[in-house]
């Protein structure tokens, strides 16, 4: 009995350490020792530099290649379900996709807990200490990366599906594979900048908002996945570029590097309520200025500079934000803010107002709720091109000083998440933002809405002809949208929905459609006209009508007849204002101040005026 009994044991054991074979991965020996971290981080690499000298003073084990579908699903196997999603990730030996942060985390403490060993992410600075390998150069493999490593190291509107299977090519000489490319890799590292100084055993900063993520992926450009390359994504994103390796190391990391500074944008910012003066009934225009200045302070800031939001705060100031980039499917793409402060007339420079690092961010609104709050909505891209975007928001109940950690409401990296500047919040509460729903010129408007404040928020499936385009609610509860292309008989469209955004009936509006680098703004003032701002042939008009937009009587030139030469910004360039002239393109974007003022910004310029102006 007692042989049998030693016999079971025994077998137990061995039938143990068999199953735990198979869950853990095949693990490699990293040796203890200094680099190099970063490089000379100019332009959007500036998040590398300084370079510095890290000791990574004790020796680890990592995972000799990216977790796999097989791997990650003996821990969650209803993962499977998303195996070949997009094209990509289908068979059991291809790296793990769509797992966010927080998977990747839990995957590690069920392995731990599973074996008595102790797994984890690796931290940043191991991340690159063992993707170099000993190596100063930009890659592992030297100042290039051999072609048959590439998995179309390109920006693509339509992700091109590539193998993503693992260790197929040759290793790292430390004996890794896929550190460069294949797909980016979750890291244990809040995501911040580098002190410059030798450190040891560095963890990132002890808080944050973004992980950070490193070795770059397919369909990306080459320079992403260099050995100092820094990317970093929101905890819970999760889509066809990032996966993760583990180590395997007897200590957490605990040295932290310092807290990042303040932006302008967020520095003396009053908390005082504004106290408005009363709507004047006499005409009130402003001379045009640039909201869009130029910072000083090593602020990212790139020749094009597009796509404004605008709202106004209860302490008086307006807040403008707009995307800044070289180009529009850029990763180095930012969004900038810019404060006019209570009782100013000009702007503060552009200061960084939201980044995802190495997402493109295309599409920014910003509404004041009710109670006082501030409600930001973005697309954050997968990598590069904006046709592939999650939807997040963020909030702030101080006048835009500080703001929540951005929460996705719309998860897929997907079609139909372009945000447009301008939402509303209807008589009974309901959140209208309103996104492209393509990008194509005649791919219309998708129509999302939310009934809790901002906090989620739901696709409703229907499409307005028109793209950016502008939705007000009408009296009898109904709404009313106009939009870009999509043309009904050589007319901008005009559509209607009874059903909160479902369905919708189009018809020729009586306006001239609007092209390319030309977005109308159609809003309801608080005095009660519905205003219509869009272009004919002689530039921007301004329209309103009384009778809930069957009839539009008032039309005006958006000018105070001064003749002057003034820039545009984006795709207006310089253009000529005078008596009969008007800028000819834009993106609009407004807010009406509790005083009356209706500033109307288009690329570059900031508008001020009042009803009375307009009927003058």
């Amino acid at each position: 009995m007692r042989n049998s009994s030693l016999f079971i044991a025994v077998l137990s054991l061995f039938l143990t350490a068999a199953a735990y074979g198979q869950d853990i991965p095949e693990m490699v020996g990293i040796p203890a020792g200094s680099f190099i971290m970063g490089g000379e981080g100019t332009g959007p690499d500036r998040d590398e530099a300084p370079a510095h000298k890290v000791t990574i003073s004790k020796g680890f084990r990592m995972s000799a290649t990216e977790i796999t579908n097989a791997q990650f699903e003996r821990f969650r196997p209803e993962h499977k379900v998303l195996r070949g999603r997009d094209g990509f990730s289908s068979e059991d030996d291809d790296a793990v996709v769509f797992v966010s942060y927080h998977d990747a985390e839990d995957y590690c403490r069920w392995l731990s807990r599973k074996t008595g060993r102790h797994f984890r992410l690796p931290t940043e600075a191991e991340w690159e200490y063992a993707c170099r390998a000993g190596t100063t150069s930009a890659f592992s493999t030297g100042e290039t990366l051999p072609r048959e490593m590439m998995k179309n190291q390109r920006t693509e509107r339509e992700l091109k599906p590539v193998s993503l299977k693992v260790g197929q090519s040759r290793p790292n000489p430390f004996g890794l594979y896929d550190m460069h490319g294949n797909v980016e890799e979750w890291c244990l590292d809040w995501y911040g900048g580098y002190r410059g100084r030798e450190e040891k055993d560095p963890a990132g900063p002890s808080k944050g908002i973004y992980r950070v993520t490193r070795g770059g992926s397919h369909n990306t450009p080459v320079r992403y996945l260099r050995s100092a390359s820094r990317s970093a994504a929101i905890p819970g994103d999760r889509h066809t570029q990032i996966g993760f390796r583990i180590v395997e190391s007897g200590t957490r990391p605990h040295t932290f590097r310092g807290k990042e500074g303040k932006p302008l944008l967020a520095s003396d910012v009053k908390q005082k309520k504004a106290v408005w003066d009363k709507p004047s009934d006499r005409p009130l225009w402003m001379e045009p200025v640039s909201f869009v200045v130029p910072p000083a302070d090593g602020t990212p800031f790139y020749g094009h500079n597009h796509q404004p939001a605008i709202t106004w705060c209860p302490n008086g100031d307006l807040l403008a934000i707009w995307f800044s980039t070289d180009e529009e499917s850029g990763r180095e793409m930012v969004v900038l803010g810019s404060r006019m402060r209570s009782g100013s007339s000009t702007w503060d420079p552009a200061s960084l107002f939201f980044k995802v690092p190495d997402r493109n961010m295309t599409g920014s609104s910003l509404l004041l709720l009710e109670d006082g709050t501030l409600l930001h909505v973005n697309g954050v891209a997968d990598s590069g091109d904006w046709k592939r975007l999650a939807m997040v928001t963020r909030r702030s109940s101080d006048n835009g000083r500080t703001w929540s950690a951005p929460s996705i409401v719309e998860a897929d990296h997907a079609v139909r998440h372009q945000v447009i500047a301008g939402p509303i919040i209807c008589s009974d509460g309901t959140i209208i933002q309103c996104c492209d729903a393509g990008p194509g010129g005649d791919d219309g408007t998708s129509f999302h809405i939310s009934t809790d404040g901002g906090l989620t928020c739901t696709d409703t499936g229907s499409t307005i002809p028109g793209i950016h385009a502008g939705v007000v609610e009408l009296d009898d509860g109904s709404l009313m949208a106009y939009g870009r292309g999509n043309s009904i008989d050589g007319q901008m469209p005009v559509s209607f929905s009874h059903d909160k955004g479902r369905t919708w009936t189009s018809r020729a509006s009586g306006f001239p459609p609007i092209g390319s680098g030309q977005r109308l703004v159609l809003k309801r003032l608080q005095e009660g006209p519905v205003m219509l701002a869009t272009f004919k042939e002689n530039g921007m008009t301004i329209h309103l009508s009384y009778d809930e937009g069957k009839t539009w009587p008032v039309c005006k030139l958006l000018t105070d007849g001064s003749g002057r030469r003034t820039a545009g910004g984006a795709w207006t360039g310089d253009f000529t204002m005078d008596a009969t002239h008007a800028e000819p393109k834009g993106y609009f974007a407004c807010t009406q101040t509790p005083d009356g003022i209706i500033h109307l910004i288009s690329s570059r310029l900031h508008y001020r005026f009042n009803l009375a102006w307009i009927l003058d």
